[in-house]
């Protein structure tokens, strides 16, 4: 037997999320297509786990399902022909808490072509405390990387950044000697994101308005979490060649824009996407999250609560009351 949150809809569409205990035979059948078996350690809770513990989105897609799209732990059995008992293991996304069975779990059936190593010197209560919302961040990095921002060609913007993607963003990018403004709801925790690199810290309200297509040149790169007219606003004040990564949708999916900074400014504006990233930059993110992430600042972004907290925790994550990452223990 092992414990977990479990999601129930009945046919007269009623919902329900409850911990409970269930046994390898229903893991046997819902993760039928699973190829390693993974005696999970650690989880967390990203933006779509809560969608999908407060019912609030169609996020799951097959009923009942086990949530929680991150995991980190250690094979317990495989036939997958690059694992075997004993390893350690980190898993994002891949449709796993939608369409598969996941790991707000204490044991998960995952096809080893999800999985990757753990790199060293990463634990799995790091990894998680990374999860998602951090490889995210290193794929924004990556982003801007690859379309040639450096930090001497002016500030980089954070939005949303108080929040997971946003934590971990700002500690890759001043860490690699960008001067970073961080864009928050939450001013109150200013001196957290000053903690993590920020040099500078504005309100939300300065970009979250609806503004004009062009506006006065200020960033040489974006990292944005939020969408809408915060993402269009940002576009508007990108320097000319200026590279903006998009990553999330908090205010929302609109992008009330223009072409104008694009044909006239040359912004580049990258979509990015964590869930069916490909294995190869999945790897070189999490290489360069174990290299170039300060690990002691894991701490200051991270909270952890117990398996049978995470439901309730649900709802805080989707009304922004969550500071940087929550951190599941599944064994209490």
């Amino acid at each position: 037997m092992f414990n977990a949150i479990y999601l129930q809809k009945s046919a007269d569409g009623a919902f329900d999320a409850s911990l409970r205990a269930l046994d390898d035979a229903e893991l046997d059948t819902h993760a039928a297509d699973g190829d390693v078996v993974v005696r999970v350690e650690w989880s967390t809770l990203n933006f779509k786990d809560g969608l999908a513990l407060t019912n609030r989105s169609p996020v799951v897609r097959k009923w009942p399902m086990v949530p929680g799209i991150d995991g980190a732990g250690t094979v317990e059995s495989s036939t997958h022909a690059s694992f075997k008992s004993g390893d350690k293991v980190v898993l994002n996304g891949w449709g796993v808490g939608e369409t598969h069975w996941g790991c707000l779990a204490q044991k998960a059936r995952l096809k080893g072509d999800w999985l990757l190593q753990l790199p060293a010197p990463l634990t799995p209560r790091q990894a998680m405390s990374i999860g998602t919302a951090g490889y995210t961040a290193m794929l924004c990095v990556m982003a801007l990387d690859r379309q040639g921002v450096q930090p001497d060609q002016g500030e980089v913007l954070v939005t949303g950044a108080a929040g997971g993607v946003g934590s971990v963003a700002i500690a890759l990018l001043a860490g690699r000697g960008y001067r970073v403004i961080a864009s928050t709801g939450r001013t109150a925790e200013a001196d957290y994101l000053k903690s993590l690199g920020a040099a500078e810290v504005i309100d939300r309200k300065e970009l979250s308005e609806p503004g004009k297509p062009m506006q006065k040149e200020r960033w040489a790169g974006v990292v944005d979490c939020v969408g809408s007219h915060t993402l269009a606003n940002a576009c508007a004040q990108t320097r000319y060649r200026g590279t903006v990564a998009a990553c999330g949708l908090a205010q929302g999916m609109d992008f009330p824009s223009s072409v104008a900074p694009f044909i006239l400014r040359g912004v580049k504006l990258i979509g990015v996407d964590s869930v069916m990233c490909p294995m190869t930059d999945r790897a070189e993110a999490w290489q360069r999250l174990a290299r170039e992430l300060d690990l002691s600042r894991l701490q200051a972004i991270t909270t952890e609560i117990g398996l049978g907290e995470a439901i309730a925790r649900g709802a805080d994550v989707l009304a922004g009351k969550v500071r940087g990452r929550l951190v599941v223990d599944v064994n209490r």
